[in-house]
């Protein structure tokens, strides 16, 4: 009750912000002209903020996007609030592993540094779909996608944190629904991964966001076993209505959206977390947190289980390997048969 009276109000919190902070208030001290970032999501919402205000404080963005005019639209929109800002759109469908791995090549060939990474991108597939790579179509684009993307780029962010002595930053943009999901996550994606018969939206969904929270966790562990200057850490932006929510318009959505109206954030406040975790100068060497309200916060029990999170590593290891790929199923079930040599 206390929480969601601090929510309503906007109370700050120990960084001085709370829910009703925006992105632009939260980064009015961040000086980014040095900095090149990749924004995944950033045509649209949440992720659009995102991209506006740290291209605002100076950052060089590079911008991945499913449809190039849609990104070039983006582009536009942002250079004619900035016009010296330098943005890069390139061609990115999480959904497909292979179009992550070109995605990352294209950009190695640019030889540019990457100091930030914010895996926003998120998508609620209301109807049951598999993508290319065999793999349940939210799973796919919210977690797996974002994982290979990740994993490719590390290598470019430790040295370019290395080099500049600028410590490389991390994001996973989650949701508080990831405490929604209950049951053996490895168990459902391969259900939902063969057939609808078990499906729910929202319970997928959740799983996509929990497997977020999990990735951070794990990541950073790996990170600080590395010794490498670079963070992860994963945020909750809020409630607010983007186009996320564009497959479930109706009466009833726009009703419990009216209800709750009064815990709605608008765009800027939502993105507001993101570029705190982004950018603060206060958060040098914080690594492995679960952020809303651009304030440090508790995840679910199984959010904080270093267990899973390292199993999910493993299987996703697996997943995103090519010689897997065409058979997920099986990969999952060998996975789920043979646990206990991974774990």
């Amino acid at each position: 009750m206390i929480e969601t009276v601090k929510h309503l109000i906007g109370s700050g919190g120990p960084s001085g912000f709370g829910s009703r902070s925006t992105a632009d208030h939260v980064t009015a001290t961040s000086d980014l002209r040095s900095l090149t970032a990749i924004i995944t999501g950033a045509t649209s919402g949440i992720g659009a903020e995102t991209a506006r205000v740290l291209a605002k404080r100076g950052a060089r963005l590079v911008i991945p996007a499913r449809s190039l005019k849609t990104g070039e639209e983006t582009k536009s929109r942002i250079l004619s609030e900035f016009p010296d800002a330098e943005i890069i759109v390139m061609h990115l469908d999480l959904s497909s592993l292979a179009s992550v791995r070109r995605f990352v090549a294209d950009f190695e060939s640019l030889h540019l540094p990457l100091n930030i990474l914010i895996n926003n991108a998120g998508k609620y597939a209301q109807k049951h779909a598999i993508s290319e790579d065999g793999v349940e179509m939210t799973f796919a684009t919210n977690y797996l996608g974002h994982f290979l993307l990740t994993k490719l780029l590390l290598k470019n962010m430790i040295e370019t944190a290395e080099q500049t002595g600028v410590q490389g930053r991390i994001v996973n943009v989650t949701s508080v629904i990831h405490s929604w999901f209950s049951g053996d996550m490895l168990q459902y994606v391969a259900d939902i991964s063969r057939n609808n018969r078990n499906y729910d939206a929202t319970r997928a969904y959740a799983l996509s966001k929990l497997a977020n929270v999990l990735h951070t966790i794990e990541l950073s562990r790996i990170l600080h076993k590395m010794d490498a200057n670079v963070t992860a850490n994963c945020v909750h932006p809020g409630i607010v209505r983007t186009r996320l929510t564009r497959d479930r318009d109706g009466l009833i959505t726009d009703l419990v959206f009216f209800l709750t109206s009064k815990l709605l954030k608008s765009v800027p406040q939502a993105a507001a977390t993101t570029c705190y975790v982004a950018t603060s100068s206060r958060l040098r060497n914080v690594s492995g947190k679960y952020f809303l309200d651009c304030n440090e916060a508790r995840t679910s029990k199984s959010g904080s289980c270093n267990l899973k999170a390292q199993r999910l590593w493993t299987a996703s290891e697996l997943l995103v390997t090519p010689a897997s790929t065409p058979n997920v199923y099986q990969t999952f079930n060998y996975f789920l048969t043979n646990e206990a040599m991974y774990v």
